[in-house]
């Protein structure tokens, strides 16, 4: 859980008052005896391994220019979250084998309680044997991989339900577009992204659930995705709850909603949650790539894709996120998932 103490990740918040009993976030603490940037609370937390920031925050972003999500030249990493306390906005940065992060808004305690978890502090990549030549190398070649968890269900359920049945690019573009229409903008400094547009907090449940039909239409969102999102949204509540659980009844309370299955909440869980084996199911291309990595089989399906992964019980997650990071994938040979255009629906 976030805030909870963990002997075995030495965490420090040097400058300011005294900090917290854990190491956690103080609105007078600094980074590293540096002064924080205006109106900023800071944190410095050393992790007992590698962790690669790009590898391992990679899966919260959604796609080129996604409003919540930024990197910048310097190698920092810029989330901006909707949080049980408020908005708020985290930058996250690497000084030798530290982590500094700092945080804006009404939400920047909890950011900071939340960043050991964030950047896999619950996170065991000792429990993982690689078993085929090709993941032992993928394995290999990135230490630094650790497995997110957010705590945040919402955040990372709607963007999966707008990748429902459709292609990754014209999923992105709804989210793009509704997060900056409906959501605001991110609490602290202004970090430009491309087209020169800053960073935005997704809208609030309340929001989502009050768009209106003409909003998802214009963002080529169609009615079955747009419904379930609003179903979502209203149980918000609970369906927040699901990260502080097992995933059998995370993935349980998420499939309550109608137009939430098999594929949605793992995909949700394995951000929210960061649990090591919640392996998807249901992809279009997820069996194929891992058959033909493993076995050679690019037209396997899921049953044959879950008996390949057998021998990583617990740790099918890891070992598809391994998998999928080597980039062995099968050539192509059908026409790409055509474009929807929700207007002649």
């Amino acid at each position: 859980m976030a805030g909870r103490f963990d002997p075995l990740n030495r965490t420090t918040v040097r400058g300011g008052r005294t900090p917290l009993p854990d190491g956690g976030p103080h609105p007078a603490g600094t980074a590293g005896g540096a002064k924080p940037p205006p109106g900023a609370k800071a944190r410095r937390w050393t992790p007992t391994g590698p962790v690669d920031l790009g590898i391992t925050l990679g899966p919260l972003r959604r796609g080129p220019a996604d409003p919540p999500f930024r990197t910048t030249p310097d190698g920092s990493v810029w989330r901006a979250s909707q949080t049980p306390q408020g908005p708020a906005t985290l930058r996250v940065s690497r000084t030798g084998a530290e982590i500094d992060a700092e945080a804006w808004g009404p939400g920047a305690d909890w950011l900071l309680e939340q960043l050991p978890a964030l950047l896999g502090s619950g996170d065991d990549p000792t429990a993982f044997v690689p078993r085929h030549r090709l993941v032992h190398a993928s394995h290999r070649r990135r230490p630094g991989l650790r497995l997110t968890r957010t705590g945040l269900v919402l955040e990372s359920l709607i963007p999966v339900i707008l990748e429902q049945k459709v292609t990754s690019d014209e999923a992105y573009r709804s989210w793009r577009r509704l997060v900056r229409q409906h959501g605001e903008p991110a609490p602290g400094p202004h970090v430009p992204g491309r087209y020169g547009l800053g960073l935005y907090v997704m809208p609030t449940a309340r929001t989502w659930a009050m768009i209106p039909s003409w909003d998802w239409h214009k963002a080529g969102v169609d009615a079955k995705r747009s419904d379930t999102i609003v179903r979502a949204a209203r149980v918000a509540r609970r369906l927040e709850e699901a990260a502080a659980m097992e995933y059998a009844a995370a993935a349980a309370r998420l499939e309550a909603v109608p137009g939430i299955g098999p594929w949605t909440s793992a995909e949700t869980l394995q951000r929210s949650n960061g649990d090591p084996d919640a392996v998807t199911t249901g992809d279009l291309h997820l069996p194929g790539i891992i058959g033909y990595a493993l076995a050679g089989d690019r037209d396997a399906d899921d049953a044959a894709m879950l008996e390949l992964l057998a021998p990583y019980a617990g740790q099918r997650h890891r070992a598809a996120r391994l998998i999928l990071l080597a980039g062995h994938t099968p050539p192509r040979r059908v026409p790409r998932m055509p474009r929807t255009d929700i207007g002649l629906l």
